[in-house]
């Protein structure tokens, strides 16, 4: 995996950035230290980093206000450090779309450690194991009514109209799709999309299919009543489904 990502440290407490950015470039990281969540909008804007470490209680817009307004736009690596240790406000910072949630006083090194998982999670989503040439049976198209998934080339159209997905909602809505009525509970949900090794809460996938509903408006992605979610299609519907071999 590569090691020259970008990654922007968020903190008005100089001391704190120097010490994980010093930390970060030992590990042969570069990186850019901001003191305030207006200042890493405007980098955002021009030059984004490849990963984030924010912290919560800033000056001006908070962590939580910057992690919603990212999260927005992009599926880039959040991991939000604060000093605030009740659970209230760690489930707020995962719900809201971070990655991992750090207290302070915490050591550098498990922050390094952390940062290090979460680019390799990131990487692995990013460049995606391309399907075996010798599987005649490789799904590459599905649709749905009016829902139309391009696998291969990772295009979604809803109602005839291409919509700007995110790698995660991507993700998510191919699980749906392949799996029409489905019951899938939050568990099996956030293994699929964020992979085995992911130990926030569950409410991510609220949180992510709340992001989705927004894009695709009327999907009908439902609740299951102590369960999870499903994606339910009324009998009758047509359902379409090639593969390499059609």
């Amino acid at each position: 995996m590569n090691t020259n990502y970008l990654i922007a440290v968020v903190d008005d407490d100089q001391h704190i950035r120097n010490l994980v950015e010093a930390y970060l470039q030992k590990e042969n990281y570069r990186t850019i230290g901001l003191g305030s969540a207006e200042e890493a909008w405007t980098l955002w804007q021009t030059s984004p980093p490849d990963m984030w470490v924010l912290d919560v209680m800033l000056p001006g817009m908070d962590g939580y206000e910057f992690c919603r307004r990212i999260r927005n736009e992009a599926e880039v690596p959040i991991i939000m450090i604060s000093a605030r240790d009740n659970e209230v406000d760690k489930i707020l910072g995962l719900e809201l779309g971070s990655d991992d949630y750090l207290v302070k006083p915490f050591s550098p090194r498990e922050l390094v450690a952390r940062i290090k998982r979460q680019l390799q999670r990131w990487y692995k989503m990013s460049n995606p194991v391309e399907p075996s040439s010798s599987n005649p049976h490789t799904l590459t198209h599905i649709e749905i009514s009016h829902l139309q998934l391009l696998l291969e080339e990772r295009r979604v159209f809803w109602h005839g109209k291409e919509i700007e997905l995110t790698s995660k909602e991507f993700t998510l809505l191919k699980v749906f799709a392949a799996s029409p009525n489905r019951a899938f509970t939050r568990d099996e949900l956030l293994t699929h999309v964020w992979g085995d090794d992911y130990f926030g809460s569950d409410r991510a996938v609220d949180h992510l299919i709340k992001r989705m509903r927004k894009k695709l408006d009327l999907l009908p992605i439902e609740a299951v009543w102590g369960h999870g979610y499903r994606m339910r299609i009324e009998e009758g519907v047509e359902i379409d489904e090639a593969s390499t071999s059609d």
